[in-house]
């Protein structure tokens, strides 16, 4: 054992090193386990919690997409290698059983709980055996007017082969007697549900023998039906199944001339990557589904017989199409900073940063300084990053405008943006023919950091003016995911986004940079020096603090430097939405280290990074997460925040009252399980988001009450230092 000096912090316990990181995988499926919750919630509004088991569907979809389809591929390469080691096969059993609790917990409180006290609402999904005459004639018409002409059976033979399955789409696997038109006795036939249609269909209001709505699944019309297209033959047996499939996108790096072109011949096969999961009804007999995974190569322990649809998902066309205030969340309206209404934006600039805080803060103001810049005749050039700027964006309509007009317009647009490939290959082209210089990034690393980069001409120099984000260029959501974004014209600060720019664009070694931590370069380098100082700061028997908030943390390199600060005695708050690879709480290695996590009404995605540095706090806000593809492997930037008041409003807003909150944070313990934190008796329940919502929404701003107080409880725990006098 290597013991310390005395009053340098405990002494340090051998930890074998697999033993120090928690599994990222199994991370994963505690968040979905958190989002669950939240469903399994009786105080939330009834369509949230439905809105919350869809949300569970979408991420598990994805789960299986990415992580276990990586986890495949990682196994039979190794397998492939003669590694018998195993590691990968008992990792992908534990993940699957893992995911089979939760996935059976998640349609249990949709059958037990959500649809009854829809019901209850008045809100009804309707089973076959559920609807009157009047209904099942209406399904009957709609069916045969609507659905039934655009179905193709395919009976297999070997002239009509197995047929390729679309990922993720909706088909049904029938088990037929007697033979066919030809005399053949084909027994099973294979039919895709068509794409074109609603998954869910409202039913008319006047067929209902009560008040409410009524809707029924594309599924149960035709599964009501499905003997009607087979004529002659009678319907055995039958099973809706859905297949999911391996959706990352690949290119040969060194082989690769046009990227953009190369996605664009990629997109269609990632409907037909290798398969990782099959989904059945929970009545799919053996033999049928035995004859899908054998058809899809698919092992048996990826096989989930559920009871319901076999994309929950798509019930979020209920939440989405039901105007039930009393169901849903209070409505809100963002705040809008005052020192940005009516007024010129440059001008305002000139004299402030601006701190804007989403969705609590409306998104129009970085909408507007794009608008504005794009028709601002003192405006020369504006550049910008896109990551996930959505299908209908009017921040890049302005910059097409800008293009158009003229002006120099960069646009950086990373096409490997996950599941958002299509949008961004098609803004890339729309830009490229108004005139803008479009580039792809580096090919091999993402460009996800969020810049925008605005040079004006004034008094015959050029200013320049910019916004850095923590979130994307997407005003859809952000007003559902928690993000910063700062507003300058600091010449250091732009003057360093302007070297980025142009890194990107011609690809040469950036310049060293004043203020901004740029990855793959930098980002980690620095971050490991701020936290090794906090730690000699504490060896010196100093007063050292760490906060830091994003949404995934498993980089091995910055989880070793945190243990290494924890046993010198640094306090070290981590708050941590998904993914964490670090076990908390051990003694000897993390004994000064809590981890906690935020699910609420908003999706927690602000990255932010705090080091109390002797008083003089440093405080960054960044795209980054602190894993190794965004450390490493992606282009991310961190950015000061160098104002003392924006600096205690991002402590104030974005930190200190998550590590209050008792209504939605979990805390982590070592074993990797999470516990929910909540109110003792006569405890004030204290949420981070609500909080927010009252002093940010509308034209809510904190009275200077608000503020002394805020400001007293983090300086009572060493969070900021006083406030200067005036």
């Amino acid at each position: 054992m290597d013991m310390k000096s005395p009053g340098t912090g405990p002494a340090r316990v051998a930890i074998p090193e697999t033993d120090q990181y928690l599994n990222r995988e199994l991370s994963l499926l505690e968040f979905n386990l958190r989002v669950l919750a939240q469903a399994e919630d009786v105080t939330l509004p009834l369509l949230e919690r439905l809105r919350f088991l869809c949300i569970v569907s979408s991420n598990i979809d994805e789960f299986f997409e990415v992580r276990v389809a990586s986890l495949l591929a990682q196994h039979k390469i190794d397998s492939a290698h003669g590694d018998l080691s195993g590691v990968f096969a008992a990792t992908l059993e534990h993940v699957s059983n893992e995911a089979r609790r939760l996935i059976a917990r998640q349609y249990a409180l949709l059958n037990d709980q959500i649809l009854p006290q829809l019901a209850e609402k008045q809100i009804f999904l309707l089973r076959r055996s559920d609807r009157n005459p009047a209904q099942k004639a209406w399904v009957k018409r709609y069916f045969d007017e609507q659905v039934r002409p655009l179905l193709t059976p395919v009976g297999l033979d070997p002239a009509h082969p197995f047929p390729r399955v679309i990922n993720k789409s909706l088909n049904f696997i029938v088990e037929l007697a007697g033979k066919d038109a030809f005399g053949r006795g084909s027994g099973i036939a294979i039919m895709k549900a068509p794409r074109v249609l609603p998954r869910v269909i409202r039913l008319p209001d006047e067929l209902s023998d009560q008040k409410g709505a009524s809707y029924c699944l594309l599924s149960s019309v035709i599964q009501s039906h499905i003997a009607d297209l087979f004529t002659g033959r009678e319907v055995l047996s039958y099973s809706q199944f859905r297949v999911t499939r391996n959706s990352d996108l690949w290119v040969d790096e060194d082989e690769v001339k046009n990227l953009r072109q190369a996605l664009q011949s990629g997109l269609h096969s990632r409907h037909y990557g290798f398969a990782v999961r099959l989904e059945v009804a929970h009545a799919c007999p053996p033999h049928l589904s035995d004859f899908l995974l054998d058809q899809f190569n698919i092992d048996r322990s990826r096989l989930f017989a559920v009871d319901g649809p076999v994309n929950m998902g798509r019930l979020l066309e209920i939440v989405n199409s039901n105007a039930r205030p009393e169901l849903k969340f209070a409505p809100f309206m963002p705040g809008f900073p005052a020192k940005l209404g009516n007024r010129d934006i440059f001008a305002t600039l000139r004299k402030q940063d601006v701190l804007l805080h989403h969705p609590f803060q409306s998104f129009q103001p970085v909408v507007d300084f794009i608008k504005e810049a794009a028709r601002d005749p003192d405006v020369l050039a504006i550049k910008q990053t896109i990551y996930r700027a959505g299908m209908d964006s009017e921040l890049v309509e302005a910059l097409i405008r800008a293009a158009v007009s003229g002006k120099e317009v960069t646009v950086i647009v990373e096409l490997m943006a996950r599941f958002d490939e299509e949008a961004n290959i098609n803004w890339a082209e729309r830009l490229d023919e108004a005139g803008a210089q479009v580039v792809y990034g580096v090919v091999g690393l993402k460009t996800h950091a969020k810049m925008a980069l605005v040079l004006r001409r004034e008094n015959g120099t050029l200013r320049s003016y910019a916004h850095l984000g923590t979130g994307n260029y997407n005003p859809t959501t952000a007003r559902h995911y928690t993000d910063f974004g700062l507003m300058t014209a600091d010449v250091a600060l732009t003057s360093d986004v302007n070297e980025v720019f142009i890194h990107l664009t011609s690809l040469t070694r950036p310049k060293a940079l004043e203020n901004l931590w740029l990855a793959p370069f930098t980002l980690q380098k620095h971050l490991c020096q701020a936290i090794r100082k906090e730690a000699s700061i504490a060896r010196s028997g100093k007063p050292a603090r760490i906060i830091a908030k994003m949404n995934s943390l498993t980089d091995e390199t910055i989880i070793r430097a945190l243990y290494d600060a924890s046993e010198d005695g640094v306090r070290i708050d981590l708050i941590v939405r998904g993914a964490c690879a670090l076990r908390p709480g051990l003694a000897g290695l993390s004994s000064n280290i809590r981890v906690r996590s935020v699910v609420g009404r908003f999706l927690e995605h602000t990255r932010i990074f705090y080091f109390r540095n002797e008083r003089d706090s440093q405080v960054y806000l960044s795209s980054a997460d602190w894993m190794s593809r965004n450390l490493l492997r992606r282009v991310e930037v961190a950015f000061p925040v160098k104002s003392p008041a924006l600096k205690k409003r991002v402590l104030r807003e974005g930190l200190y009252p998550y590590l209050k909150d008792n209504v939605d944070a979990w805390e982590l313990d070592s074993d990797g399980h999470y516990r929910r934190r909540k109110p003792r008796s006569k405890q004030t329940r204290n949420s981070a988001q609500d909080m927010l919502l009252n002093l940010l929404s509308e034209v809510a701003t904190p009275t200077s009450k608000e503020v002394r107080d805020a400001e007293a409880e983090l300086l009572a725990q060493g969070h900021v230092a006083p406030s200067p006098k005036a």
